[in-house]
């Protein structure tokens, strides 16, 4: 999940004036946690506290208590996202999503195949025991906002990206299963940097952060080329930056640097997150 995160910071400066290079400072002046950030951390919030409930509650049959997981779920990821979410009013949220966190009385989801789908997304990949939980746990929190198909898309091939990396599978592999079930990737970063151009849609934003980290060698690597890409910088480098963690692990110096950026409210989150899913140093 810190992947996510720190890519959304490194991203944060340059989504509106885009850097098309991987020659850049990491952290800098006019670096934050955006929305990105905020919804990650208040998804796995909606994650902890709805295994939380299930270790609870009284024993019922299997498929019962699975119905009943993924309403609670549903349910906690759209009170958390909210009850955490309103504490930031400026940092970040695309009008909709602004209308659906702060002005209705009634947040029903609205349709949306916006790439906010998969920035928020990676808690599900790293919590899951298996694809199909990566696959159940990223629908549920998604489809209370983005319900069209290609929100939920992206938001499953992310989790499933970000599943498959930390449990041992190669680039070559996740690149195979994405190519199969979610996404055509025909394509090289290097190819489309040029003429790639800002979209806010998981159908031109998702295969693209998932490219930028099949090309990588490193953590730092993968997030250097998400901002390279140019775009909606912090978005993509969120997206690109929780498979990177899967699959490499984060060093401890990026890392210091990244939680330096999380305030009283969001970094207890993150240790309480880190505390049950905590990866360590995974390295391939």
């Amino acid at each position: 999940m810190l992947g996510a995160i720190i890519g959304d910071i490194v991203g944060s400066r340059f989504e509106f004036d885009n850097h098309r290079s991987k020659d850049f400072e990491l952290f800098a002046e006019g670096c934050f946690a955006t929305d990105d950030s905020i919804m990650t951390l208040s998804v796995a919030k909606a994650i902890m506290e709805t295994q939380r409930e299930a270790a609870d509650a009284p024993a019922a049959d299997a498929g019962d208590a699975e119905e009943a997981f993924y309403a609670r779920l549903r349910a906690n990821a759209v009170y958390w996202m909210r009850s955490i979410g309103q504490h930031y009013p400026d940092c970040g949220y695309g009008g909709r999503f602004y209308w659906w966190m702060f002005i209705t009385d009634n947040p029903a989801p609205y349709d949306s195949f916006g790439n906010g789908a998969a920035m928020r997304v990676s808690p599900a990949g790293f919590a899951a025991r298996s694809m199909e939980e990566a696959i159940a746990l990223a629908k549920a929190v998604t489809e209370v906002t983005h319900n069209h198909p290609e929100g939920i898309k992206g938001a499953e091939a992310t989790a499933v990206a970000v599943y498959m990396a930390r449990t041992g599978h190669t680039q070559q592999e996740i690149a195979a299963h994405i190519v199969a079930h979610y996404y055509a990737l025909d394509f090289t970063i290097d190819g489309i940097r040029e003429d790639y151009i800002f979209n806010e849609t998981c159908q031109h934003t998702v295969p693209q952060a998932i490219e930028c980290f099949l090309e990588s060698c490193s953590f730092e690597d993968a997030i250097r080329t998400a901002i390279s890409l140019g775009g909606d910088s912090d978005t993509i480098a969120a997206i690109t930056g929780a498979i990177a963690e899967a699959y490499y692990g984060i060093p401890n110096t990026i890392r210091a640097q990244a939680l330096s950026y999380l305030d009283d409210r969001l970094r207890p989150i993150y240790d309480e997150w880190e505390a049950r899913y905590g990866m360590g140093q995974r390295a391939h």
